[in-house]
């Protein structure tokens, strides 16, 4: 079996296992308000990848790493672990699943935005094409075609899991420049949401132990779709060119809309359908333009 063959199986295992977080974070939170299956399903990530790091002999680089840079690394992973997945669940929890989805992944288009500010990368056509197309998109899914007025189950979610995405998309950017071990880098992400999610969920919320319909959406969040997934990305990404897995990722979306309407009786409507083709054919044209962002997790 060839590298890149390799590549590709296991990044359709994480794409499978991507396309499952609107599955897992309405199963899991039935009883179980965001904040609690964030701190979980965080909680077990992290023990699960500081797993793998000590039996991979990769804890002692932790020595290498400053005061100061365990710092920016727990910012980083506040970003991209703990505010984008605490928005997101709280969407696919209180909102229209699909509208969720289509907001979701507009972390790709605001990367090349981003890319632009912070990285002072030029824009290319392929990214001014991504810019317009994932505008249109998402602004479809808001207005449902009545561009005049805002028309969505819950504005002020669906604007929280906006905010979620631009931090993603911000942890993806600033991402790029980090050099340490990725499993390292990864377990001190999860640490950092743990601490956040705990903090976050004694003050808005209360300290719960889950229920046993709970732990089987718990475990499957934070051992494969936020846990092994990680390790999985990392290693396609090794052993294959970033600008070639980068395209199969947007076959998530497409499974989490299929989940969804299957799943949970959601109805697509055309402007569902022609949001999260816009949203997707801008990721598309910005992943295949150039190399992906290396960093950037499950969306």
């Amino acid at each position: 079996m060839t590298n890149k063959t390799k590549a590709t199986l296991l990044v359709l295992v994480c794409v499978a296992l991507w396309g499952l977080i609107p599955v897992v974070a309405k199963l899991g939170q039935s009883s179980l308000d965001n904040h609690q299956f964030l701190f979980w399903s965080s909680l077990v990530s992290f023990v699960v990848l500081t797993s793998t790091t000590v039996f991979k002999g990769n804890y002692r680089l932790i020595k290498t790493v400053s005061m100061r840079q365990g710092l920016y690394l727990a910012f980083l992973g506040l970003l991209g672990t703990y505010f984008y997945y605490l928005f997101l669940y709280l969407g696919y929890a209180s909102a229209v699943g699909l509208e969720v989805l289509v907001v979701q992944y507009s972390w790709p288009i605001l990367i090349v935005i981003l890319s632009l500010v912070i990285l002072r990368e030029r824009l290319s056509l392929h990214g001014l094409a991504a810019i317009v197309l994932g505008f249109i998109g998402v602004s479809i899914v808001l207005t449902q075609g009545q561009f005049d007025q805002i028309n969505v189950s819950n504005p002020r979610v669906i604007l929280l899991v906006a905010a979620g995405a631009f931090c993603f998309a911000l942890f993806s950017v600033l991402s790029k420049t980090i050099q340490f071990d990725s499993t390292l880098v990864v377990s001190i992400y999860f640490l950092s949401a743990s601490l956040a999610s705990l903090s976050s969920m004694a003050y808005f919320s209360e300290f719960v132990v889950p229920q046993a319909s709970d732990w089987l959406p718990i475990l499957l969040n934070g051992v494969l779709v936020n846990g092994f997934s990680y390790l999985f990305w990392i290693q396609a990404l090794k052993i294959s060119n970033a600008s070639y897995l980068a395209p199969f990722t947007y076959l998530a979306p497409i499974l989490s809309a299929i989940y969804l309407v299957l799943f949970f009786d959601e109805k697509i409507t055309v402007y569902y359908l022609v949001g999260l083709v816009c949203v997707i054919s801008g990721g598309l044209i910005n992943a295949m333009a150039k190399p992906a962002l290396k960093e950037s997790g499950p969306g």
